[in-house]
């Protein structure tokens, strides 16, 4: 699933979320907590084991001197992403971590809240497999302060996204 643009200047909204989520029928739950946007303070606000987590971090391959890739990389809560993985993955010269203003200008989401999605046709999305062997994911749904609990199965045929060991 791609949207092709944003659908407000703002950014993308848990509801904008829920609709694409209600449209293909997938199955999840909202959990409302304190706002969090660490991986391992949510996951205990939420009550799930930390691997369940969707982490989702954006980094930039550089493919060439002129060109480069952006990539949400989706990982468990509790490891980290292979840099080095994505970089071969993608056929890079060079990987890092992109600047939080691009990350939330590709994404939509400020810092601590980018979802295991893409928006864009200019980004990619990778996770690992690791990450789907749980039935349900969990992420903050957009914002700080609501999640989502989503069946694995129904992320993996909203978001189709391409699935690669990245994990450390």
């Amino acid at each position: 699933m791609t949207i092709t643009h944003l659908p407000s200047p703002t950014g993308l909204t848990d509801v904008d979320l829920l609709g694409v989520l209600d449209a293909a029928g997938a199955r999840y739950r909202l959990l409302d907590h304190s706002p969090e946007g660490r991986t391992a303070e949510a996951s205990l606000l939420r009550g799930h084991p930390l691997a369940a987590a969707a982490k989702s971090i954006v980094v930039r391959v550089r493919l060439s001197r002129r060109s480069a890739q952006y990539v949400v990389c989706v990982v468990p809560g509790d490891r980290r992403v292979d840099l080095g993985a994505v970089c071969l993955l993608y056929a890079g010269e060079k990987v890092g971590f992109a600047t939080t203003e691009v990350a939330e200008r590709l994404t939509g989401c400020v810092s601590g809240s980018v979802v295991p999605f893409r928006f864009r046709e200019d980004l990619a999305l990778v996770v690992d497999p690791e990450l789907l062997a749980w039935p349900w994911i969990y992420f903050n749904a957009a914002r700080l302060d609501r999640s989502l609990a989503l069946d694995s199965r129904d992320y993996v045929a909203v978001a189709r996204p391409r699935l690669a060991r990245i994990c450390e």
